[in-house]
């Protein structure tokens, strides 16, 4: 197939179209390559890709992997609403994987023009794109940040969720509500990811597993905050990545034959652990103690997460099966060897 991935500099976006490119599609990648975190390390992703010397890219240009022939990368805003369309027309894309986003809750609260900008506009620019250029599937991510103040666990898909507590949170709910309308209206399947805590290997600087490693490393204190008394559903990268290729393989002539236009599911491990049980791991995988510094929760955050993930399992056969140590590993492995420590 050929198939868009936007956010494809990004932790999930580069890991999905490596998956995809493995199974012999041809992928075209988009990312703004902006700079909320270290920007080197989406450069490395792209290398990775064989998309050589990124930050030297031209705005709007398509760049031909040299590594890689089935695919190539354009850097491009998903807000552009000059440019982006002209992409969908020029390469008429069958499925569009939408991994573009602006990232972070606590950024959101310090930040939330960045998050309407690409979260809100960029999600109706892709809807718009894939309305008019006649696109089959549109999978998008969302997150589990959507379940805001809901208290009954595990999180379920059949659960309300209309008391967000970020400006993050309440973008990936109506990035949900714009696809179930475009679905409605225009008649294209969509499918929606609840996205829970991924982690591993070119993860992102700003999450707990990459603070955590470098401070330890740095003998530096990590920050615990509601006093340890958290837990996450820790979801291991290529688990997601292999889930959403399932995703996109999908017969959508015969979901759309059944009118099964819009679909929303959580994409989790379905297994959470205590924060203090995920520091352990990493103290005893890195052979150093950390100096642990307890803080009161943060805003924006909640004390727990579990993903209900019996929808993806029943429906896609999704079955992650990377425990959490065996994860924190593959993560300190590549980052020790990304970092060079010894």
């Amino acid at each position: 197939m050929n198939i868009l991935v936007t956010g494809a500099a990004g932790f999930i976006g580069y890991h999905v179209c490596k998956e995809l490119l493995s199974q012999g599609h041809r992928v075209v990648g988009i990312d703004n390559l902006n700079d909320y975190y270290e920007v080197g390390l989406k450069y490395a992703r792209l290398s990775e890709l064989g998309i050589a010397e990124a930050g030297q890219l031209e705005y709007g240009s398509t760049t031909q992997s040299n590594s890689l022939n089935h695919f190539s990368f354009i850097k491009l805003h998903i807000e552009d609403r000059e440019l982006l369309p002209e992409v969908f027309k020029k390469e008429a894309f069958e499925v569009v994987c939408n991994l573009a986003a602006q990232a972070g809750v606590r950024y959101s609260i310090e930040n939330p023009e960045t998050y309407i900008d690409s979260n809100v506009v960029g999600f109706l620019n892709i809807l718009e794109s894939c309305r008019h250029f006649g696109v089959k599937h549109l999978v998008y991510a969302s997150s589990s940040s959507v379940y805001g103040l809901n208290e009954e666990i595990p999180f379920s898909t059949s659960h309300k969720t209309d008391t967000p507590i970020s400006l993050y949170a309440a973008s990936k709910k109506s990035n949900e509500l714009m696809a179930h309308t475009y679905s409605h209206l225009y008649g294209f399947c969509t499918t929606g990811l609840r996205f829970f805590t991924v982690y591993g290997p070119w993860g992102r600087p700003d999450m707990a597993l990459f603070l955590f490693t470098k401070a330890i490393l740095e003998k530096k204190p990590i920050q615990v905050f509601n006093h340890g008394n958290m837990s996450r559903d820790f979801t291991y990268i290529e688990d997601i990545s292999k889930g959403v290729n399932n995703i996109i393989h999908e017969d959508t002539h015969a979901r759309a034959t059944a009118k099964e236009w819009y679909k929303l599911y959580n994409i989790g491990n379905s297994s959470p652990v205590a924060l203090k049980e995920f520091i352990a791991a990493i103290e005893q995988s890195l052979g150093v103690k950390a100096i642990q510094e307890m803080k009161p929760m943060q805003a924006g955050d909640v004390a727990s997460t579990w993903a209900d993930v019996s929808g993806l399992q029943k429906d896609y056969h999704y079955t992650p099966n990377t425990p959490v140590k065996e994860g924190i590993e593959k993560f300190i492995a590549w980052y020790k060897d990304y970092y060079q420590v010894s």
